[in-house]
């Protein structure tokens, strides 16, 4: 059950792959809330940065930085995470992921809940079709960002 606040960050989470989109990236936003209180946000930049790993939840938590604790924040972002962002939610110990979507790209959700972290997939018109968008558009960009040849 999304809460609105789920709904506020996912919503956050969405514009800020939208965001990513425009600048020629891949359309992957995410956000971290501490209850009703965001901490940060960001979206992946790997094209952007050439940077690899700067998948959308790694930007967020880079821009987050140092934290007393992240076991009580939630994780939104517009696509099921990989696995890099999986272990990582795993490592800090997020305890809850909100996922835009799933269809496009999901798979991580029975090992993220496996290690204890509630997942809830909304399945958000708007970040499938961004995302369907996207790879119609730049499917050799799509198969690098997921290490697909």
């Amino acid at each position: 059950m999304l809460t609105d606040t789920d709904r506020k960050y996912l919503r956050l989470a969405y514009e800020e792959a939208l965001g990513g989109y425009e600048e020629g990236g891949c359309p992957i936003g995410s956000a971290i809330a501490r209850g009703d209180t965001l901490v940060a946000s960001g979206r992946n930049q790997r094209v952007q940065k050439g940077d690899p790993i700067a998948h959308g939840e790694m930007d967020a938590l880079r821009k987050a930085g140092r934290q007393k604790t992240y076991r009580d924040t939630t994780l939104y972002t517009s696509l099921s995470p990989c696995m890099m962002c999986s272990g990582t939610i795993v490592q800090f110990g997020i305890p809850r992921v909100v996922i835009g979507e799933n269809t496009t790209f999901g798979g991580n959700e029975d090992f993220l809940r496996e290690r204890g972290v509630e997942v809830i997939v909304a399945d958000d018109p708007e970040c499938i079709a961004l995302m369907e968008k996207f790879i119609r558009e730049k499917p050799e960009l799509w198969a690098e960002d997921i290490a697909e040849d």
